[in-house]
């Protein structure tokens, strides 16, 4: 079983159709009967970022080495899926609980607000 806040390798379908390994963060785990895993994407082109939303995971923060991941990385609200935990390969570390909850509630905000980015 996968634990929210984790950060996992998972093979996803790509807009061509073809899958793909993507680093993606664990936002949500749903129960039985489907046990599937709400995810956002980790991406390292960090230029994509969209201020005020998305979150980047640098060196100097507290859990970018428990995170797992080799450079500074992009943390994709706006990059989301539901996926099957056997889509998951492996497990390469985790984000602060403090981190997991802010994403969380800055997903929320947006699904709750009338803006668009």
């Amino acid at each position: 079983m996968f634990q929210e806040g984790e950060i996992v390798v998972a093979s996803l379908q790509q807009a061509d159709g073809q899958r793909k390994l993507r680093s993606v963060l664990v936002l949500k785990v749903f129960h039985a009967p489907y046990n599937d895993i709400f995810v956002c994407g980790i991406s390292s082109s960090t230029q994509l970022i969209i201020s005020d939303f998305d979150e980047l995971l640098l060196p100097t923060d507290v859990d970018y080495i428990k995170s797992g991941v080799l450079q500074p990385s992009l943390i994709r609200l706006g990059f989301l899926a539901t996926i099957p935990q056997s889509n998951i390969q492996k497990v390469i570390g985790s984000v602060s609980l403090e981190r997991h909850k802010r994403l969380l509630r800055q997903l929320c905000q947006y699904f709750l607000s009338s803006s668009t980015l």
